[in-house]
């Protein structure tokens, strides 16, 4: 089994910055995608940014210039930098993974991920 613990969300005016975490332990390798979901009450979940095992990234639309995802050099560790935030980018953030490889565009668009956090809430006023 994988874990996935998420933080570093939170409350910010509109404009500001936040900075989101998530570790794997267990049965997790840097190779394997990790992916950054979000889900806003009444809307459907929606896969906002992924590390493909070959670095590359992968962004919604909606959020490419502005958020930034990444990898800490163990590849364990996924961040979500989000700047000049806005109030469509409430909603819970969740990271999600499994044994599976693929470049980022691949692991954003693929589905049925097994492993998921608990999330963190990101407000934005």
């Amino acid at each position: 089994d994988v874990q996935l613990v998420e933080s570093g969300g939170g409350s910010v005016q509109a404009g500001g910055s936040l900075r989101l975490s998530c570790t794997a332990s267990g049965a997790h390798e840097s190779r394997y995608c990790m992916v950054w979901y979000r889900q806003a009450p009444g809307k459907e979940r929606e896969a906002v940014a992924a590390v493909g095992t070959d670095g590359s990234k992968d962004y919604l639309s909606s959020v490419k210039g502005r958020f930034t995802v990444s990898k800490d050099n163990s590849g364990n560790t996924l961040y979500l930098q989000m700047d000049d935030l806005r109030p469509e980018d409430t909603a819970v953030y969740l990271c999600a993974t499994d044994r599976r490889t693929g470049t980022g565009s691949a692991c954003r668009y693929s589905s049925g991920y097994p492993y998921w956090g608990q999330g963190t809430q990101v407000t934005v006023s």
